[in-house]
This record gives C-alpha cells, sequence and structure tokens, in this order.
C-alpha cells in the first residue's frame, strides 16, 4: 500500500528521500502494481532525465527509466537484445516498464538479464549523494544491493545471439541461450529459463567446450518446467547454434 508519494526535481534529492525507512523508487510501476498490506514511500523517478539512451563511442548508454519497448525500438541494440525484449514482457507492460526495474525483479527466467549478463553488461549505481560505483550486472544479480541504478552500458563491438526453446513464441524459454562474443576472441554464454538468476555458463578467451559448459551449467536445472536431462541437451544445441550464428 502507497501511504506516501515523492516527485523530486533532481537525483540528490531522490538519493535523500530513498535514505528513508520502507521507501523505494518508482519507475514504470509494475512492480509496485502488486498489492501488498505493508505501507510504503515512493519517489517519483520521472523528472531525473534518466530515460535517455546515448550511444558513446563503442558503448549504448542506456538510462535507468527507459522504457523496454524504447529499448526495443532504437536502432542502437544489436538484434539478439531485442529477441530477449519481446519475449521479457508482453508489448503493454514493456510500454511501462524500465530497464533498471526489469533487473531488479530479474529471475533465472528472464532473456533480458540473461542477455545483459552475457554482454557483461555494467550499472552504474548511487548510493548516496557522495557514493556511487560501476557494477558488473553479473554481481549486481548475486547480491542485490540497496543503490538506485543510474544507468546501463553495453558494448556495441560484439557479435551476439539468442536461441531459445519455449511453450509458445511468446512465452518466456524453458532453456534459452545468450551469447556475445569480441573481436578478442573472448566468449560469454549464459542460460536462462530456470532458477534466481540467468548462469554464466561460459567466460573465455574462445568457444571451444562450449556444449560442454552449457551441459555443466543445467546439471541440476530441474523445476515444474522441465526436466534437467531436457536442459542439458537442450542447452548443448542451443549453445552450438548461438555460435554457429555469428559465423
Amino acid at each position: 500500500m502507497i501511504s506516501t508519494y515523492h516527485r523530486p526535481q533532481n537525483l540528490d534529492e531522490a538519493l535523500k528521500l530513498l535514505d528513508q525507512p520502507n521507501t523505494v523508487p518508482l519507475g514504470g510501476g509494475t512492480l509496485l502494481s502488486k498489492p501488498t498490506t505493508d505501507p510504503l514511500a515512493v519517489v517519483d523517478l520521472q523528472r531525473l532525465g534518466l530515460d535517455s539512451l546515448r550511444v558513446n563511442g563503442n558503448e549504448l548508454q542506456i538510462g535507468a527509466t527507459c522504457t523496454l519497448q524504447s529499448l526495443l525500438e532504437a536502432e542502437a541494440p544489436p538484434a539478439a537484445l531485442k529477441i530477449a525484449l519481446k519475449l521479457e514482457a508482453p508489448l503493454n507492460i514493456r510500454n511501462t516498464a524500465t530497464v533498471a526495474g526489469a533487473i531488479v525483479s530479474s529471475d533465472g527466467r528472464s532473456p533480458f538479464a540473461a542477455m545483459l549478463l552475457a554482454m557483461d553488461a555494467k550499472l552504474d549505481i548511487r548510493y548516496s549523494t557522495s557514493e556511487s560505483r560501476i557494477s558488473n550486472i553479473g554481481e549486481y544479480i548475486l547480491t542485490r544491493p540497496s543503490g538506485l541504478i543510474t544507468s546501463v552500458s553495453i558494448p556495441l563491438n560484439t557479435k551476439t545471439a539468442f536461441q531459445f526453446v519455449s511453450k509458445t513464441p511468446s512465452d518466456k524459454p524453458i532453456v534459452g541461450a545468450a551469447l556475445a562474443q569480441w573481436n578478442s576472441g573472448r566468449v560469454r554464454l549464459t542460460l536462462c529459463g530456470y532458477g534466481k538468476t540467468p548462469l554464466l555458463a561460459m567466460d573465455g578467451t574462445e568457444a571451444d567446450g562450449i556444449e560442454e559448459a552449457a551441459k555443466n551449467a543445467y546439471h541440476e536445472a530441474v523445476d515444474e518446467w522441465a526436466s534437467s536431462e531436457y536442459r542439458i541437451d537442450v542447452a548443448a544445441v542451443l549453445a552450438k547454434r548461438a555460435l554457429d550464428s555469428l559465423a
């Protein structure tokens, strides 16, 4: 239950408000639409100018309150990321859900988080008016720190691919494989469709052994959606398919 509403005019004001107990940021509002009996104060981020999209050299800098649909419709994001965005949520949710909100609420079924993890995305996080740090998304989704994400940066000088299997073409994957390959030969493979966070299956200087890495990552990935045996077999196929698509 929202008991107090704040609409700060700048980031420092927002950070001071968010330092108060039982106070949370309000971006697209999709998370806060879930019913709760606990009183909450919300800090509306709409006036902070955090919705920008900017290419800076070999990076795309994405403002935290940029909506998923705005990111999907932009020219700069790679095609693989756009595939993941379409799977992340239906259109009506993408029109309101923000990039930071999707990251904060992500679990192991999130294709968007999996693709960001494969691309080794960097998050600019503000903890107070005087404290900030750059964190990689892998660290963030494991620790879920309390700071405010202000922007997300992804590399544009990589080849990327996203392959998946789902019940229907619009469902979140039962097994998804996200792949990024740098000019240096570095390869990162992540898997989604299971668990609390996407899984980093490979981060190496070359792609040799990518199928085995996919199998090992899903060794115990059993839930109501699929058996571990199924996921092991499918993950290896999808990882190889993703790699072949980069050739």
